[in-house]
This record gives structure tokens, C-alpha cells and sequence, in this order.
């Protein structure tokens, strides 16, 4: 069942690079007590994850912080080395929170899994507003694109 506006986010571990490398992420230590602006990628360095989703949430970085937001967070079927890889190749590090989903545990959770042809296990398109826990807005893609759940949408919602 996917998550619906009003629900609480199940506390799923993650994992982040950091300078000191691999570190795991609780979902508490994330969202406890914040505002927090998360979207999900099919997969890191794919093209539109990377030419047209990514971009968005970096060039709209300080808009979206200006609206009370805490952090952006971005999230990905994909190990926490390649996620690491993706913050420094797009310049995203200390902008948005680049969270690794490596074995979809919190895209299975929040029932946002689907499996690709191409690439397996994956988390669909998707973006969500979440209040100390608690999912305030979310906006999943039914085709092609980030029309619902680009950073413009998200701003419209803030």
C-alpha cells in the first residue's frame, strides 16, 4: 500500500557518504523534528534523474530553505557509493542530502518499489513535504517526467 498524505514515515536506516565515508542514517535522526523536502529517483546518474530532476532541487536550493524547509533530501535504489559519487559529480554535497536505498527497504515501506525491466528493484519518481515524521505533501509520477514531482511543484506547495 503506498503511503498517503497524513502517515508517518516508518523509521528505515539509510545510508550517506561522508568525509569519513559509508555512515548510516536513521529515518528519525532525518526527519524528527524537521522540515523535510524528499524526492525519489528511479536511479542515480540516469538522464532524467540527472538533466532534469536533480537540477531542479539545486537551482531552487535556497528558495525551497527560505520556505522553512530544514534539508533536501534526495533518495535511490542505488548503494551508498554510487550515491556518493552522484553529490560530488553534480555538486550537490552540503546542498541536498544524498540518501542511499540499497535494498529499496524504504521504497518497499513507503510502497513506492516497482521493478524496472532494465535495472530491477527500483523507487518510482516521486517527491513528498514531511513534518517531524509525518508526510504533509506527496506527489508521485504516473509517466515520464517531473511535472508533479519537480522542485517547481514542491515550491507551489511550501
Amino acid at each position: 500500500m503506498t503511503i498517503s498524505v497524513g502517515d508517518k514515515l516508518s523509521d528505515v536506516t539509510f545510508k550517506t557518504m561522508t568525509a569519513d565515508g559509508a555512515k548510516p542514517i536513521t529515518g528519525s535522526e532525518i526527519f524528527s523534528g524537521k522540515k523535510v523536502v524528499l524526492f525519489g529517483v528511479p536511479g542515480a546518474f540516469t538522464p532524467t534523474c540527472s538533466n532534469n530532476h536533480l537540477p531542479g532541487y539545486l537551482e531552487n536550493h535556497d528558495a525551497i530553505l527560505a520556505r522553512g524547509v530544514d534539508t533536501i533530501a534526495v533518495v535511490s535504489v542505488n548503494d551508498v557509493h554510487v550515491m556518493g559519487a552522484w553529490a560530488h559529480f553534480t555538486g550537490g554535497e552540503g546542498k541536498i542530502l544524498f540518501l542511499a536505498d540499497g535494498s529499496g527497504d524504504f521504497a518497499k515501506a513507503v510502497g513506492l518499489d516497482y521493478i524496472s525491466n532494465d535495472m530491477g528493484l527500483r523507487s518510482r519518481r516521486f517527491s513528498m513535504i514531511i513534518d517531524d515524521g509525518k508526510v504533509t505533501a506527496l506527489n508521485v509520477e504516473t509517466k515520464p517526467g517531473v511535472d508533479e514531482s519537480g522542485a517547481a511543484h514542491i515550491l507551489g506547495q511550501l
